[in-house]
């Protein structure tokens, strides 16, 4: 499942730089398939969406960090473990339970954006 991070996040930032998609976004950022991926121009989404890498899309969150769940592989494929999760001092980076996911889905999907 991909990780969200819940409102007992404390806005350290601890987690955005460990993300290895950029999935990771401060409260109110706006955020874009192309930040921290290999993904350029027109694509087609893992779900059928056609748009532009770089068009900047709305926060998830205006207040605290927010997981993109599209980008979030669980790190499958960097590390052993979601490093958000491992740096967190307050443990509120947690699986999503609204979005599961098999080990072979989050592989896809690191696949897909780092090309």
């Amino acid at each position: 499942m991909a990780i969200i991070i819940t409102d007992e996040c404390i806005n350290c930032g601890a987690c955005e730089p460990e993300c290895p998609n950029n999935a990771i976004y401060e409260g109110g950022a706006e955020w874009a398939w192309a930040d921290g991926t290999t993904l350029k121009g027109m694509i087609t989404t893992l779900n059928g969406e056609e748009i532009d890498a770089e068009q900047e899309n709305e926060p998830v969150d205006m207040d605290i960090y927010y997981i993109v769940t599209d980008k979030c592989t669980e790190c499958e494929g960097f590390h052993d473990e979601p490093q958000c999760a491992a740096v967190c001092p307050v443990d509120c980076c947690v699986d999503d339970p609204d979005f599961p996911e098999t080990e072979e889905e989050l592989l896809k999907k690191k696949d897909f954006m780092h090309l």
